[in-house]
């Protein structure tokens, strides 16, 4: 092992506080010179429409979120990640005027322009019915994976996806959506005859599906939620349940988590769990590294997380 690498391994074994002190340019310098792959994942949840950041006079938040800062961090994000993913865990309606007025529209096309990949469907992308969801899909340049929910005796048959699969670099990447029960969290009326699988075996099931198809790295984006002290089903219970998920991006419960949560799998292996808060007050971020001879993930590698401290100065 040249030195390089052993610097870079002491380096990554300080954990997620070291990471703060490394930027995006130290990082790609090193993954470079230990001849390692860098996925960088970004991922927001729960926006609940806020475009504009929260009044100055706001008691908590004055002056933060917004999507006009979202956008510029994903951007300067970008210019330093060859390999990125843009996700986003859904509850992207509801909760300002702007939604009110304009059903989602303004919400699709600022999440077009900043380039998401991917996005799930939280309970309140309800909240307008499946007519008033599927009126604003053409506003949104990405897709929707919603892979619990049984579209297909309804208006959104075959306007979402179980899945999909993203190639960056060598890189092969899959990537689905669990959503939460939604009998006695939404009207019954605005979701008709959608059908909720089992949370478990629909993300058993796909992730299996995803791994077969050659996938590298597997994401779920859950609206679940973080954890409950009920017995309800959660990202934590979810990731002890079932295998071949490498990620779990949450929502639904505004979790703020000063770093990403590991859990171990039904298999004893590591899965790592994050939300980011609501409104577009916190952005994820974490990178993963994979050997470039081989594409397996490291077994070295941390998780860079931009967390609510570092929303403070940034958001």
């Amino acid at each position: 092992m040249n030195q390089n690498r052993r610097e870079f391994i002491k380096t990554m074994s300080l954990g997620t506080a070291g990471l703060f002190a490394l930027s995006s340019f130290d990082i790609s310098r090193l993954a470079d010179e230990v001849d390692l792959i860098r996925l960088t994942i970004v991922h927001t949840n729960d926006m609940h429409s806020q475009i504009e950041a929260f009044p100055i006079g706001h008691k908590k938040y004055a002056g933060m979120g917004g999507m006009a800062k979202r956008a510029s961090i994903i951007h300067s994000i970008r210019k330093n990640s060859s390999h990125m993913l843009l996700l986003d865990s859904g509850d992207i309606f509801q909760g300002t005027p702007y939604f009110n007025f304009f059903g989602g529209e303004v919400e699709f096309k600022l999440m077009s322009q900043m380039g998401y990949d991917c996005a799930t469907m939280g309970n309140h992308d309800f909240d307008n019915g499946l007519i008033g969801f599927e009126k604003m899909l053409p506003n949104a340049n990405f897709p929707f994976v919603a892979s619990n929910y049984d579209f297909s005796d309804t208006i959104l048959d075959k306007k979402t996806h179980p899945y999909k699969t993203f190639k960056k670099g060598p890189l092969k990447i899959g990537v689905f959506g669990i959503g939460i029960k939604l009998e006695g969290l939404v009207n019954k009326d605005l979701y008709g005859n959608t059908v909720h699988r089992d949370e478990i075996v629909t993300a058993n099931k796909t992730a299996e599906i995803l791994v077969d198809k050659g996938c590298d790295f597997v994401i779920c984006l859950s609206h679940l939620g973080y954890r409950y002290n009920e017995n309800k089903i959660s990202d934590l219970e979810l990731a002890k349940e079932t295998c071949n998920i490498d990620l779990i991006l949450g929502g639904h419960t505004h979790t703020f988590l000063d770093e990403p949560t590991s859990v171990m799998n039904s298999v004893n292996q590591a899965v790592v769990i994050n939300q980011a808060g609501w409104a577009g007050l916190v952005i994820g971020k974490l990178d993963f590294f994979f050997e470039k001879s081989s594409k397996r993930k490291w077994d070295n590698n941390m998780a860079l997380f931009t967390n609510k401290n570092c929303a403070k100065k940034i958001i």
